[in-house]
């Protein structure tokens, strides 16, 4: 019987201020990525989010960002690797303080496409979830497109799990369409449950410009802060539960 994990970034209070419907998403997927005070978050609704998980039998992971209020997480910044290491193990403490069973990591927003890209900012990331992982005596999966996340989890000793968006557009070469550009978000449930389906039955995803793009992916994302989020995941829920695919986290 087949299986996928359903991810959401969830937990991501802005000046106490929920983006998300996070009660509803948790009831729909199988793994959160909780905002753990870089771009979002405080003690508070990191506290909420591990009792929600309890309550749902959800699977917790830290959602790590630069340091940026300002704009979400979502803007490019340039730190030394160890200062963006210290950055990144200060985040993920904070939510095992929450009291979060910590199962894996999932860089947010810029830092999600940096560590894509960049060799050392991969590798001060991952530095920083292995210390964590020694921490709590096993190695924390890393999430994430694949590149240089995955070559620096590797090194690290660390397991690394490829995801697909499924509210993203992809380009011919398998990256995303970055948000300012045209098709980069989907909002659609009916076309994002096609997408996971297809996903899951055959590995692949149409790019904006028509192109098929092979992903092999165990975990599926959805953003919580989509004004569409909640109709999406319960799309996306339904169609997997009518196909006979098993929704759950694999860490």
């Amino acid at each position: 019987m087949a299986a996928i994990d359903l991810n959401a970034d969830l937990g991501e209070t802005v000046d106490g201020v929920p983006t998300a419907d996070d009660e509803a998403m948790f009831a729909l997927i199988s793994s959160a990525s909780v905002a753990c005070g870089g771009h979002a978050g405080d003690a508070a609704s990191m506290r909420d989010a591990v009792d929600r998980a309890a309550r749902f039998g959800v699977a917790v992971g830290a959602h790590p960002s630069y340091p940026d209020r300002e704009d979400f997480g979502r803007a490019a910044m340039d730190f030394a690797p160890d200062e963006l290491a210290a950055q990144t193990a200060l985040q993920l403490g904070a939510l095992v303080a929450a009291g979060a069973d910590l199962r894996y990591v999932k860089p947010h927003g810029a830092l999600y496409h940096a560590v894509t890209a960049d060799r050392r900012q991969a590798e001060a990331v991952a530095r920083a979830v292995a210390d964590q992982s020694a921490l709590i005596g096993r190695a924390l999966p890393v999430l994430g497109l694949g590149g240089e996340i995955a070559r620096a989890a590797a090194a690290a000793g660390l397991p690394f799990v490829r995801e697909a968006f499924l509210d993203r557009g992809y380009l011919a070469d398998g990256g995303l369409v970055a948000r300012t550009s045209a098709g980069a978000l989907l909002d659609d449930p009916d076309e994002v449950a096609a997408r996971a389906l297809r996903l899951v039955r055959d590995g692949v995803v149409v790019a904006v410009d028509g192109s098929v793009v092979e992903v092999d992916a165990a975990s599926l994302c959805l953003h919580g802060d989509s004004p569409a989020a909640v109709a999406m995941a319960r799309a996306v829920r339904a169609a997997l539960d009518a196909d006979g695919i098993v929704v759950r986290a694999p860490w």
